[in-house]
């Protein structure tokens, strides 16, 4: 699982079918920093995310787990909006 800030939308005039109805939204990944730490990508959404929002992320097979037609095209999916993040260390 990765951690994200949704930085945007895309609008598709076309999609796969199985992908009709779900949005899809520009992530940039960041690190435990919540630094930018590498390009950005498009997930899928079934958390009703929005733009400025903190997620977590899954890619490959797993991105796909919470659409109804688990053999759709996607790279990477939504799973989580996260609250806070704590990178205290314990003692």
């Amino acid at each position: 699982m990765h951690l994200a800030r949704v930085i945007g939308k895309v609008v598709a005039t076309q999609k796969h079918e199985a992908l009709e109805g779900i949005k899809l939204l520009i992530l940039q990944p960041v690190n435990h920093n919540l630094k930018p730490k590498s390009a950005p990508i498009v997930a899928v959404d079934n958390m009703q995310s929005g733009e400025g929002d903190l997620v977590a992320y899954v890619t490959g097979r797993e991105g796909t787990l919470m659409l109804e037609q688990s053999f759709t095209p996607v790279d990477a999916g939504i799973v989580a909006i996260v609250d806070s993040v704590n990178t205290e260390v314990a003692p």
